[in-house]
């Protein structure tokens, strides 16, 4: 058996590339939603890490950069949604997340 997939061997075309690309984009960048719906409905961000979300958007923020300097349509928009979403999740972190230490004692 071949170490390469099949799948790496078959050609397509550039339009077929790009669709690729934007369900790709469309399937990581709304994971997203049920984090932030959740986080808003609870009015808790407790869970989440700071420093996780926060180097995740830099992250997403240089992606977006890489887009916009290589042109590649689903990058940019995958990382502008991103962004807006994983920034939301970041306020959020900072106005309802807690450490259980600091909540107020019944």
């Amino acid at each position: 058996m071949s170490p390469i997939p099949a799948i790496a061997l078959m050609r397509f075309s550039a339009p077929a590339i790009e669709d690729l690309g934007f369900t790709a984009a469309f399937c990581t960048t709304a994971a997203f939603v049920p984090q932030l719906l959740r986080v808003l409905r609870l009015r808790s961000a407790r869970d989440i890490s700071l420093p996780t979300f926060l180097m995740f958007s830099i992250g997403v923020f240089l992606w977006l950069l890489y887009g916009l300097y290589t042109g590649s349509k689903p990058v940019i928009a995958s990382n502008g949604v991103t962004l807006v979403l994983s920034g939301s999740i970041l306020f959020l972190k900072l106005r309802y997340g807690r450490n259980p230490a600091e909540d107020p004692e019944p």
